[in-house]
């Protein structure tokens, strides 16, 4: 909470700097955030792929790896549940959504687990392969839009309604807001992965793994079994978040320059949740609301919405700098106490 106050206040002194009104700016996020049902259904759509990738990537901190690579899980399973949502558009509504899911997750689980198996078996960095694996992901997504599933274009047909997870129940409830049933998927899986985590022998060893591989291994725990299932549920769990963005936000596939900001906006969701799944659902709604809500300050009150991407990377570096902001709090409480001269 710290970090995010600190995190309002630099941005805050960087719009003065610049001859901005804080106050004025930051109503006007509020207000583009939470201000109507639209506004509010609109933050809880941002939030959604959002709480998965964080998921994804917390998952796999907790077991000791820096999976930088969500982004890329993120777009191979947003590939794979488009790609099957095209190819079999007439299957019944409850059919055709969770094999979508399955799908998109599996693909995400298995883009994942190769930085697992050559983590395991050969020590590789799994940050360097993720980051190969990234730009491997976005090219094999292109491709796939230009040559495979469309002829020649940049995007791919719209889903049909049985794939969607649209719903006409929450876009009346949210005045026609995009807000779809990921949502629910979402919270799901963070009591899913906490109850993995916390009550289940699979996640004492990942938690194990994550904090002495070598009295795990000493202990009986396969080590090279628990960095493989660590990267394929974090895998699983990012290609989920991409499924949100085939299935519910923008219903079909298209050429991108980049790779989709939902990988490393969800690794700083899962950085300021503190790996806790119940934390990372709040942060998620507050990522959520910081990006939708940034889209309305230059309308209202003429400051620039990058402003708000300076708020989010200072909540990160304050959240990195935890440390450094412990000691200091700690050494004013024993001046305070008399117990430092």
């Amino acid at each position: 909470m710290l970090s995010v106050v600190l995190g309002l206040i630099l941005g805050a002194i960087i719009m003065l700097a610049f001859g901005y009104d804080p106050l004025l700016g930051y109503s006007s996020l509020i207000d583009g955030a939470i201000g109507s049902p639209f506004y509010v259904g609109e933050t809880l759509r941002q939030a959604t792929p959002l709480i998965l990738t964080a998921l994804g990537f917390a998952v796999a901190n907790t077991a000791g790896f820096f999976n930088i690579g969500v982004a890329g899980q993120a777009l191979f399973g947003w590939v794979g549940s488009v790609t099957i949502a095209l190819m079999f558009p007439d299957l019944p509504k409850m059919i055709l959504i969770p094999f979508c899911l399955i799908v998109g997750a599996l693909c995400g689980a298995v883009w994942a687990g190769i930085a697992g198996v050559l983590r395991a078996y050969f020590n590789t960095s799994e940050v360097i392969v993720t980051i190969m694996l990234n730009y491997t992901a976005l090219y094999i997504s292109n491709h796939m839009v230009r040559n495979v599933l469309t002829k020649a274009d940049d995007a791919t047909p719209r889903i049909s309604e049985n794939a969607s997870l649209r719903s006409e129940f929450l876009a009346s409830i949210t005045e026609n807001s995009t807000l779809h049933y990921g949502l629910l998927i979402a919270i799901l899986m963070c009591v899913v992965v906490w109850i993995m985590m916390h009550k289940t022998t699979l996640g004492y060893e990942l938690r194990s793994v994550g904090l002495n591989p070598y009295a795990s291994e000493y202990a009986g725990m396969s080590t090279k079994r628990n960095i493989i299932l660590a990267m394929v549920i974090s895998g699983g769990l990012a290609g989920l978040g991409g499924t949100m963005e085939g299935l519910g936000n923008f219903e079909n596939l298209f050429v991108m320059g980049s790779m989709p900001s939902i990988g490393f906006d969800g690794m700083a969701v899962a950085l300021l949740g503190a790996g806790n799944p119940f934390g990372i659902l709040v942060s998620g709604l507050l990522f959520g609301g910081l990006k939708i809500g940034g889209v309305s300050m230059p309308l209202s009150s003429d400051v620039p919405s990058e402003v708000v991407d300076i708020v989010i990377a200072s909540i990160i570096f304050f959240v990195g700098a935890n440390y450094l902001i412990r000691y200091i709090m700690n050494r004013v409480v024993k001046v305070n106490k008399g117990g430092v001269n």
